[in-house]
């Protein structure tokens, strides 16, 4: 794999910079501390990291409120230690992605404190979306469009106008169809590619273009989440939403080497994703169906075998384990899909998810007897959970991910095997979910609680400070310094199976050797076989193979697989770590 696309391979970590790592004793994570960490993340043996928004933000959303994006926030630190950062990491072999929110600014912006100032019709509102009411007086809001977080997507303001937020009513949406929006975001990109970034993860990627004719969704009074599947959606996945990134593909290839994107696409569809990374347009696009599958060998089999179909089909012949698809998926279970392709396929590798910061943590999901991935719910309401059962799940689940073709996300924690924190106190909840919602729905607070870097009983070794969120009791027990010293421990895990992903030289044909009932197998050339338990009943390590890793023992030991356990392994007379 050349050096320039290591985008196509490559094991991504998230940082969620307000929980990663205090650097500075205040209780909230920051620049300094991720440069404290970097050791400990090339240990771990990714590739990349990717940041959430370090911006200045008045942090009424997580910091995707962005009031100035050329701006570090102050708690985070400033421009000239984000360079350093940059230049560090890149010491270390890691590339390092930022997060860049183009659909909406913080109502805090320069750009919407002068909309507010100006009269209805000027230009400096034209880069938002201001309109007229509806009923006598323009009382009644311009359309029945529904902010994710809750209620009305739009707020009055006094002179009798209405803006629309598809999130808080702090984040207000900046109209695309305004070329003074496109050469803003054209410039914010080249202000970070020429302090060294290596990329961008574009938030809510699908959502930049509005119907110009706002039309009704048909919600009903007592819906609270967003209508999505609906045929031309008004502000969801719109086609004239790719001009826009097609402009952008330009300025990543213009630097050397070229810069990249990944992007986030909430879409069913797969040949809707696809459009996303065809080619001149995004590089990669998160694949959300195989995070919201349920822990299910037909569920997974589908979302595995429908993404490989529908992105790369083109790349070298060999290369380490986490190369790109090259060539038609063979064996006997790879059959069509269920419709037709149209167009050329994208070239792009295809990207693995299990969570991220705005879903419930994976051990959590997976203890419960529902084990998929709930929109816009978390938390008890969804039932018990099982964490030892959870656990076991999510560190097989783990494997099963780092042995598919292209490339894997790690959420920060990930790799402890945290699970969700589910009885934050209400008043300590800061995600605007809660809010919105009348405290109907908990947010996304409980996958973002600080990390436990030590047993120490206070903060965990996040900082010297009480942690921005609480940290549930005992979250010592799960540390990094904890899980190091213990060879069984899902850092080790994962660890390993890094070492093996990169070491491990395979072709990049991917075979279904088996789909019976609850066990999944595949083949990756003659030298590497991956085979996952999803079942209630153990099962035995196929004959004539010789065990690399294990999700539940780690070592090498050919026993028979428990349920919800997965190996990797080498054909004997195979090559190999």
């Amino acid at each position: 794999m050349a050096d320039v696309e290591w985008w196509r391979t490559a094991v991504i970590y998230q940082i969620y910079i307000r929980s990663f790592a205090d650097g500075d004793g205040d209780g909230i994570g920051d620049i300094a501390g991720i440069r404290s960490r970097l050791g400990y993340l090339a240990e771990l043996g990714v590739d990349a990291i990717w940041i959430t928004p370090w911006y200045a933000s008045p942090n009424n959303d997580g910091g995707y409120d962005v009031s100035d994006y050329r701006a570090i926030a102050r708690e985070y630190g400033d421009v000239r230690g984000a360079e350093q950062l940059v230049a560090e990491a890149h010491r270390h072999g890691l590339k390092v992605i930022l997060d860049i929110v183009p659909n909406h600014t913080s109502t805090d912006h320069p750009w919407f404190q002068a909309a507010l100032a100006a009269p209805p019709g000027s230009a400096e509102r034209a880069r938002y979306h201001f309109l007229d009411g509806r009923g006598a007086a323009g009382e009644v809001v311009p359309n029945d469009w529904r902010s994710t977080f809750g209620g009305p997507a739009w707020t009055r303001v006094p002179d009798g106008q209405w803006y629309l937020h598809l999130f808080d009513p702090t984040q207000a949406d900046l109209n695309w169809s305004n070329p003074e929006v496109r050469a803003e975001f054209l410039d914010l990109l080249r202000f970070w590619f020429d302090r060294g970034v290596d990329g961008f993860r574009v938030d809510v990627a699908t959502g930049l273009v509005k119907h110009p004719g706002y039309p009704d969704l048909g919600y009903r009074e007592e819906d609270l989440l967003v209508l999505t599947d609906v045929p031309d959606h008004p502000h969801r996945d719109r086609d004239e939403v790719h001009a826009v990134y097609r402009e952008w593909r330009e300025v990543a290839d213009a630097y050397d080497p070229p810069r990249v994107f990944v992007a986030e696409a909430w879409v069913a569809d797969p040949e809707r994703l696809a459009r996303y990374v065809a080619p001149a347009q995004l590089h990669t696009a998160f694949n959300f169906p195989f995070l919201q599958s349920a822990w299910d060998a037909g569920d997974l089999f589908t979302v595995i075998d429908s993404t490989l179909r529908t992105m790369s089909l083109s790349g070298p012949l060999s290369g380490p384990l986490s190369g790109p698809l090259s060539g038609p998926l063979s064996g006997p279970l790879s059959g069509p899909l269920s419709g037709p392709l149209s167009g050329s396929l994208p070239g792009a590798p295809p990207t693995w998810v299990l969570s991220n910061h705005d879903v419930e943590r994976t051990v959590t999901r997976y203890g419960r007897a529902d084990t998929r991935k709930h929109q816009g719910r978390s938390g008890h309401e969804l039932g018990p959970v099982d964490e030892d059962l959870g656990r076991r799940r999510a560190r097989a689940a783990l494997l099963l991910m780092l042995a598919l073709p292209g490339v894997a996300y790690l959420y920060q924690g990930e790799e402890l095997g945290l699970p969700e924190h589910m009885d934050i106190p209400d008043d300590r909840l800061r995600d605007p979910i809660w809010t919105r919602s009348g405290g109907r729905r908990r947010g996304r607070d409980g996958c973002r609680v600080p990390l436990p870097w030590t047993p120490a009983p206070d903060g965990a070794g996040f900082g010297s400070a009480d942690p921005w969120l609480p940290q549930p009791p005992g979250w010592g027990r799960l540390s990094v310094a904890n899980q190091v010293d213990d060879p069984a421990s899902t850092y080790h895990l994962v660890a390993r199976a890094l070492r093996i992903r990169r070491e491990l030289d395979v072709p990049q044909e991917l075979e279904w050797v088996d789909r019976a009932g609850s066990v999944l197998r595949f083949r990756r050339g003659p030298d590497f076989e991956c085979v996952v338990n999803i079942g209630a009943t153990e099962v035995p390590v196929p004959p004539g193979t010789l065990t690399l890793l294990r999700s539940d023992t780690l070592d090498a030991a050919h026993d028979p697989l428990g349920p919800d356990t997965a190996a990797w392994l080498r054909p004997q007379g195979g090559s190999g770590p």
